[in-house]
């Protein structure tokens, strides 16, 4: 085969395209600092890293629910510590009351403050992380105790509650799922149930004026009290439990994170090193083919004009 000095120019040019090609791939690589500039570079590579993406994707929504998780839980805590703290001074006052010793007035004293206590605790049972109620189970946008409630009769019973005892549930990891509230609607019905009681004792003028009689009525509210603060430990117990799991979610979650994003970066990151040398010895190589052709391009009479 008569080999012609078109063909000669021809390969050279195509030879240096090709070269031109590699060296525009490796600056790409470098300045992107990944080794896919574009799908057709590693269509596998490509494909696991839109399943990489995915899975960092639903990690941050899974974080972000963790972080819900964790305001449900802590608020919980919280509010169920002040119905503990607000039952403890509830027995302390009953306590105080059952005194057949104090006058008409100190008792009264302590009615009002029991009066107030009551109040404060439905307070805390309409306690709110964002737009939520936290205590009225799934109907999460009415407060458990509704104003209307809350100025009716100081001393009525099984009082209308909004809430239901339903658990409301958040998603936080593939088919993983965390309830993050109590039951309550029971909880806090009782313990305004046990509030009615002890308003009722201190409001009945016939049984204060008896005497004993009255300390005794009185004084029998001790042990419902003490249910009460049992039960409102209890409901804190299971909270306390619900925050170690969150807790061991979290971090599962946050090794997820690192596992996927190690694997993403192991599947496109580009090597700096070896890219590096590979531009070295690729403008090398061109550096070389562009003396070559210079060579065996024979002179034409365009070069003596």
């Amino acid at each position: 085969m008569r080999v012609t000095q078109s063909m000669l120019s021809n390969n050279m040019l195509r030879n240096l395209n090709n070269s031109n090609s590699k060296l525009g791939k490796y600056q790409e690589q470098l300045s992107s600092g990944s080794k896919i500039t574009r799908p057709s570079d590693d269509p596998v590579a490509t494909v696991k890293g839109i399943g990489y993406r995915t899975e960092l994707a639903k990690n941050s929504q899974y974080t972000r629910n963790m972080t819900t998780v964790n305001s449900w839980l802590d608020s919980s805590d919280d509010a169920l510590g002040q119905v503990g703290s607000g039952l403890q001074r509830v027995q302390e006052l009953v306590t105080q009351a059952a005194n057949d010793t104090n006058t008409d007035e100190e008792r009264e004293k302590i009615k009002i403050e029991i009066d107030q206590i009551r109040q404060q605790l439905r307070d805390v049972a309409n306690t709110q992380v964002g737009d939520s109620y936290i205590f009225s189970g799934t109907k999460t946008l009415s407060p458990l105790f509704t104003s209307s409630t809350a100025n009716s009769s100081k001393d009525d019973k099984d009082v209308p509650l909004n809430g239901n005892s339903e658990n409301v549930t958040i998603e936080v990891y593939d088919g993983v799922t965390l309830d993050v509230n109590v039951d309550g609607a029971t909880l806090f019905r009782k313990i305004d149930n046990l509030m009615a009681d002890v308003q009722t004792a201190l409001n009945d003028d016939d049984a204060l004026n008896a005497g004993t009689t009255s300390g005794t009525v009185i004084g029998n509210l001790l042990g419902d009290i003490q249910d009460g603060q049992e039960d409102a430990l209890q409901a804190r117990s299971v909270i306390g439990a619900k925050q170690n799991r969150a807790d061991m979610m979290t971090d599962r979650i946050s090794i997820q994170k690192i596992s996927t994003t190690k694997q993403m970066s192991d599947n496109e990151d580009v090597d700096y090193e070896e890219t590096i040398t590979n531009l070295i010895t690729e403008e090398s190589i061109h550096r070389a083919a562009l003396s070559v052709g210079g060579r065996i391009i024979q002179p034409t009479l365009v070069d003596f004009l």
